[in-house]
């Protein structure tokens, strides 16, 4: 494993691990750190060189100066953060793994620079979480502002009650783990970065994906139905698949990690 001693890499937590010939890019999404990537490591690094990293939102990054609300209130700047991280680092052209957020991140990162990308692997993404006219986004607007009043009245409890509602409940270790994680935020950058990604609408950038793209979606996950996977498969440019995890959750990496590196091995062509 090599820690990173450069300015951004360093900041943002990077390292390279493994040595294969080719370059896989993995980035968590809100609430979480690198460490959700933990079970699915082992095997990645076995058939790639893989690259974890902490977003600036992260318990897990140590300067709270790097996380300024006003500058992430898109995703646009998470998308700048990336591509500067990759320069940094000078990857090869890479395949991205994005959960949740990052996601929607990798597909701005490879509009803007799709020469960094080989292929985009969206796990559990969703372009808008609010239902629109015909657009099926899983939560109505009310909803959402309930949410985000949750976290801010009662962060503590709210954190405690999430991860029960968006983990597998039968995996209480993969429950234990989100909280943690969450608890760990600076609680003042919570708020801000749930506004962006909960009231976030980048339905527009999809036609402008180019790169082919793997969308991985769980049997039942109460943040992103079924029909946000295919509403993406329609729309991005490049070729694309849906491929389901068979487990319950917003998290396969960590409440199937087999069977999602199973359907990650059938996507990219390596076998576990």
């Amino acid at each position: 494993m090599v820690a990173l001693e450069t300015s951004l890499g360093a900041a943002m937590n990077a390292k390279i691990v493994g040595s294969g010939r080719e370059t896989m890019v993995l980035a968590h999404g809100f609430g979480t750190d690198q460490s959700v990537w933990d079970k699915v490591l082992p095997c990645l690094t076995q058939h790639y060189q893989v690259v974890v990293f902490d977003w600036t939102f992260s318990g897990a990054v140590k300067d709270p100066n790097l996380f300024d609300p006003l500058k992430y209130s898109s995703y646009d700047s998470f998308a700048d953060d990336l591509i500067a991280l990759m320069d940094e680092l000078r990857l090869k052209p890479s395949v991205f793994v994005g959960h949740s957020m990052s996601g929607m991140i990798g597909c701005i990162a490879s509009i803007k620079r799709p020469q960094l990308f080989t292929r985009l692997v969206l796990v559990a993404a969703s372009p808008r979480y609010i239902n629109i006219d015909d657009y099926e986004g899983g939560f109505d607007k009310a909803a959402i502002d309930g949410i985000i009043s949750s976290i801010e009245s009662n962060y503590e409890n709210w954190a405690s009650i999430f991860p029960t509602l968006v983990v597998d409940n039968s995996d209480p270790v993969s429950v234990e783990h989100l909280k943690k994680c969450l608890k760990r935020m600076r609680h003042e950058f919570v708020v801000p970065l749930a506004k962006t990604v909960f009231r976030s609408d980048e339905r527009g950038i999809l036609d402008k994906v180019t790169k082919p793209c793997t969308i991985i979606q769980t049997s039942n996950d109460i943040v992103v139905p079924g029909s946000v996977a295919d509403y993406m498969q329609e729309r991005i440019k490049g070729k694309s698949t849906v491929e389901i995890v068979k487990t319950d959750g917003h998290f396969p990496q960590l409440t199937a990690h087999l069977e999602f590196l199973a359907v990650l091995g059938g996507a990219l062509g390596f076998e576990i």
